[in-house]
């Protein structure tokens, strides 16, 4: 019975040993697989440590501020701040499924703002070109905006 007992434990310990071995070949590909960056992944903000401070976030732009970039700044600007209310519409529907509050809600709101007063900045431009044609072509594009 003793030798069992010693054979089934020396093959336990070879089978976990084959287990870790296995495990850690499969952290270090997954560990590969995670330098990849999934695009899905865009849609969520970094997990953050609950001990960690409440971080600061900015505040919403000044039209003033934009009137002084150029078109192709605000096109960018644009797309940032898309895909920074898409993060943050993911997380909070998420939250809400979970019934969780969503962190620092104020933050939807401010860019908000900020596409708003990009889009106000780009019909003031539109409106001040002096070609009709080229002032409807430039409204049509802020309106698919």
């Amino acid at each position: 019975m003793f030798l069992s007992r010693s054979i089934g434990r020396t093959a336990l310990l070879a089978a976990a040993k084959s287990e870790s071995s296995t495990s850690a070949a499969a952290a270090a590909a997954s560990a590969a697989a995670s330098k990849v960056p999934n695009p899905i992944e865009q849609f969520f903000e970094a997990d953050r440590n609950p001990d960690d401070e409440k971080p600061v976030y900015g505040r919403s732009w000044k039209a003033y501020e934009l009137r002084l970039k150029s078109w192709d700044d605000l096109h960018k600007l644009w797309y940032v701040l898309l895909k920074e209310k898409n993060m943050l519409m993911t997380q909070r529907q998420m939250l809400h499924a979970q019934n969780l509050l969503f962190p620092n809600p104020e933050r939807i709101p401010k860019v908000r703002k900020s596409m708003c007063r990009i889009k106000h900045v780009l019909t003031e431009r539109a409106i001040e070109e002096p070609d009709p044609r080229r002032s409807a072509e430039m409204k049509r594009m802020i309106n698919a905006l």
